[in-house]
């Protein structure tokens, strides 16, 4: 995700990869004639960062949880250890499922050279959606700039107009509340 970040922010694509315990991005964008100022934290997954990365959820109005289309293990983690930490340090706080690396999904070349990865596909990716309670789902590639803009002008519509609750159905019993 911290390519995509780049990306979005300087349109610019890191090629080389270098570990940040958190990374913060600045940008003022447009959305639906809304103008927003945007700040983005990338904060680290690595474990040894278990105990301070939950420290920068506090004031975050939405989560990017983002997953690499070309990782089972990657895809995995999102509900075996992401979502599970989102909403235990910031519940009710929406997430944005984020699907990354569309570009490889599609390239024969990458699954010839690397034999026994198989893809995540869209519909795996709308099952999780579902199954997390992700406000919304977008693929992406930061290398093609393929859906980038798609990924953070969800995540400024979730905020700006965020869903209704559901309406609860009303019943014609009665309630009794023993304190």
């Amino acid at each position: 995700m911290e390519r995509s970040l780049h990306r979005y922010t300087s349109n610019t694509f890191p090629t080389d990869y270098v570990p940040t315990v958190f990374d913060n991005f600045s940008t003022s964008v447009s959305v639906d004639g809304n103008t927003v100022n945007l700040g983005l934290w990338d904060t680290a997954g690595q474990e040894d960062n278990n105990r301070l990365r939950p420290l920068n959820y506090r004031e975050a109005d939405v989560f990017f949880l983002a997953f690499s289309l070309i990782s089972k293990a990657s895809f995995e983690n999102v509900i075996k250890k992401w979502i599970l930490e989102v909403r235990h340090y910031a519940p009710g706080v929406p997430v944005i499922l984020v699907g990354t690396k569309l570009d490889l999904r599609d390239d024969k070349q990458f699954f010839l050279d690397h034999p026994g990865v198989v893809p995540i596909t869209t519909t795996f990716g709308e099952e999780l959606q579902k199954q997390i309670g992700a406000a919304s789902y977008v693929e992406c590639s930061a290398k093609t700039q393929q859906k980038v803009k798609s990924v953070f002008d969800a995540a400024i519509r979730v905020v700006l107009q965020p869903p209704r609750p559901k309406k609860k159905k009303k019943s014609h019993q009665k309630n009794c509340i023993v304190m």
